[in-house]
This record gives C-alpha cells, sequence and structure tokens, in this order.
C-alpha cells in the first residue's frame, strides 16, 4: 500500500470553504464535461475521490458514481455530507482496486495522477481505468503541465504561492520527473511545515499509457471550459476512449 499523504491532518483542513476549487464557477463546467461524456444512462467511477467534492454534484445530476479512494479520513468526511448514500465508496489504491459493475466514464481530477509518483504506478492507473471502462467508454485525467519554463538553469525551486501565512513552493528533479509541493504555514510567529511528493507527467507520455491500456486520445482542453491547448496552456483535461 502507498504511503498515504490524505490522512487526518490534511483531510481535517481539505474543505476550505474559501478554497475557489468549491465554487460554482469551478465546479458546474466541471460537472458539465463529465455528464455529458458519461451519456444517459451511464454510470461513473472517480478515482481518488476525496472528500466528494466533484462525485456529490454529479450524483445530484442523476449519475451513478462509485469512488476509490486511498485515505480513510478523507472518506469518513465524505460520508458524513448529505446526500453521500448517492455515493458508493471502496477504500483502496487507485493503481490496484477493483470494483464490481462497469462504467461509462472513468475521471480522475485536480492533479491526483501526480500523486502516483512512478511511472509504473500511472500506467496501472491507466490500466484501473480500461479494466472498469466500457467498451466506447471514456478516462478522463485533469492536471497541470510542470512549469519548467519557468525554471532557470541548474535551479530546483519555484515559488508558487505568497501571502502573509503561507508560502507554497514546487521543488523538482528534471532528470527523474519528481517534485515536491512544500507548504509553509504561519500562525503568530508560529510556523508548520509539509511537503507532498508527486511525480509530473507530459500529454504525450499520458497519451502512451492510455494506447497500452487500449484507450485512444479524443478530447484535450486547456481547462473545463474547453479552451484550446496551447503552449501556453497551466493545464489540460484529456479523454481517451476505450477501444
Amino acid at each position: 500500500m502507498p504511503t498515504n499523504y490524505f490522512d487526518e491532518p490534511v483531510a481535517a483542513t481539505y474543505d476550505a470553504p474559501d478554497s475557489p476549487m468549491w465554487s460554482a464557477e469551478v465546479l458546474d463546467p466541471t460537472v458539465d464535461v463529465l455528464v455529458e461524456l458519461a451519456g444517459d444512462g451511464g454510470a461513473a467511477l472517480e478515482l481518488a475521490v476525496g472528500t466528494g467534492r466533484v462525485a456529490l454534484p454529479l450524483s445530484e445530476r442523476g449519475l451513478p458514481v462509485h469512488g476509490i479512494e486511498l485515505s480513510e479520513a478523507m472518506l469518513r468526511r465524505l460520508r458524513a455530507k448529505p446526500g453521500a448514500e448517492r455515493v458508493r465508496t471502496t477504500q483502496g489504491d487507485m493503481t490496484s482496486a477493483r470494483v464490481q459493475g462497469r462504467f461509462t466514464l472513468v475521471y480522475l481530477v485536480f492533479n491526483t495522477i501526480s500523486n502516483v509518483t512512478t511511472q509504473d504506478g500511472q500506467v496501472d492507473v491507466f490500466q484501473t481505468a480500461a479494466d472498469h471502462l466500457e467498451p466506447g467508454g471514456h478516462f478522463l485525467i485533469e492536471v497541470g503541465v510542470p512549469q519548467l519554463q519557468r525554471l532557470p538553469p541548474g535551479e530546483r525551486f519555484l515559488v508558487f504561492a505568497s501571502t502573509d501565512d503561507y508560502l507554497g513552493v514546487d521543488e523538482y528533479d528534471v532528470a527523474t520527473q519528481g517534485q515536491w509541493s512544500h507548504h509553509h504555514r504561519f500562525d503568530g510567529g508560529q510556523g508548520t511545515r509539509s511537503s507532498i511528493p508527486f511525480r509530473y507527467t507530459w500529454p504525450a507520455e499520458l497519451d502512451l499509457m492510455a494506447r497500452l491500456a487500449g484507450m485512444r486520445l479524443v478530447h484535450r482542453w486547456a481547462g473545463w471550459d474547453r479552451s484550446p491547448y496551447t503552449s501556453e496552456s497551466r493545464s489540460h483535461v484529456s479523454v481517451w476512449r476505450k477501444d
């Protein structure tokens, strides 16, 4: 079982009400895209369902949703929320967990593929998706684009957020595609630091992982608004169809 970096200390603050990720401006287009990809009479499987940020509003639209999640602390918060009875959940590792049934849509949002810190593990995530999809079903990933163009030669660190009480720094190891997000929080003269490892990926690399699992690219957008993906895009939403 992989290390769980989203246990109680992270889960306790994950649903911050002021986070833009919980706003209707973010969630409404997200759910619109997912409902369309699932199709009439479809069902969805979310890998790394977390506390239900996407699964709950998706289920409100009438789509059956099942979620796989490694962290029991995150699942406890999901199960305590109104409407949680509409989302079936399984605790497990998305590189290997299997659930009953077949789905028209499997999805993985908000950089979570990067939480799998080996290439083999990421390949296994694509196989998990393919094994649960009906023929013609879709697998969707939302993930950031590595900001290596901003990294001066020989440097490893980039500040991605800075306020009076918070400093966020990304660290890169270009040789291994390793990345660590360091979070520094300050309160009344006291400071805390936490770090989470990632493995960043490139779109072409993900396309090859999809091909290995019997899927082919059908859409790549810069975001949930389906704007074109370009060389300047900071993230992408990619969709593959199972052959």
